[in-house]
């Protein structure tokens, strides 16, 4: 059975993002994620969750200055201490939170560097994060997105994924496979996901294009989801699309699956 989880940085943007916790359950979710809880008191967050029955399944690293442009640090050469002071920080409130999976935006490629030093500069930082996740029972994930939607983004594909978590060499890293950039980057989503579901450790979903609400763009929600339910992967999906109107008015393709 799908279990889908609201992502609190995307859906029901109409309110205060602490109210948005009472909504997501009110419309059916039992889990959500958010990008970033850093700007928020722990024993705030895990109260939201507490009193609308939510499970928190994911968040990610801290990923530099974001008004600033940026989306992540982990491929930066010279910012790896600021990198390790992000793991440790998000394990705390993955600690508190009780969430499992922590995703890591690897961030744009830096100029200035030979692709040998941004290369091993990832592979270290990641190895670094992928421990002492490990030693918390989280999972690590890396997302490829798409360079339409951040153009520099360093890490764009499924196979250069596979290749870097291979690089890597832990056991405690995996693929946050998100349908809507897959699509933009790669298309072959229903081979993809069940060729590598062993290396997927999270589903993200939006069609494409305007990155809407299943059922509003080109690709065929209900046969993923099918695919999915077939496959063996039994995490959480993740709802992290923008919707065309409001979130509560473009629930109907959640409601035929909740």
């Amino acid at each position: 059975m799908l279990r889908f989880s609201a992502n609190l940085s995307m859906l029901f943007l109409e309110y205060d993002f602490l109210d948005r916790f009472e909504k997501a359950a009110e419309c059916g979710f039992q889990g959500v994620e958010f990008m970033f809880p850093y700007g928020f008191e722990i024993d705030v967050l895990k109260q939201k969750l507490s009193e609308n029955n939510l499970e928190h399944t994911l968040h990610n690293l801290p990923a530099g200055d974001w008004a600033a442009g940026e989306r992540g640090i982990a491929c930066i050469p010279g910012r790896e201490a600021e990198f390790r002071e992000g793991v440790s920080e998000a394990i705390r409130y993955a600690r508190a939170l009780g969430n499992k999976k922590i995703n890591c935006l690897v961030g744009k490629t830096p100029q200035g560097y030979s692709a040998e030093k941004i290369h091993a500069t990832l592979v270290a930082n990641l190895r670094f994060a992928a421990e002492a996740l490990e030693k918390e029972n989280i999972l690590l994930l890396i997302e490829p997105i798409n360079h339409f939607d951040i153009p520099g983004f360093y890490l764009t594909g499924t196979h250069q994924a596979l290749a870097l978590i291979k690089d890597v060499g832990s056991k405690n890293i995996k693929i946050q496979y998100d349908i809507y950039h897959m699509q933009r980057m790669e298309g072959e989503l229903a081979q993809t996901m069940t060729t590598f579901a062993d290396s997927i450790g999270h589903l993200q979903i939006a069609d494409n294009p305007r990155r809407g609400e299943p059922g509003t763009g080109e690709i065929n929600y209900d046969y993923l989801f099918s695919v999915i339910e077939q496959s063996p992967y039994n995490g959480w999906v993740g709802c992290e699309y923008k919707p065309l109107t409001t979130t509560e008015a473009g629930m109907a393709w959640f409601n035929r699956y909740r």
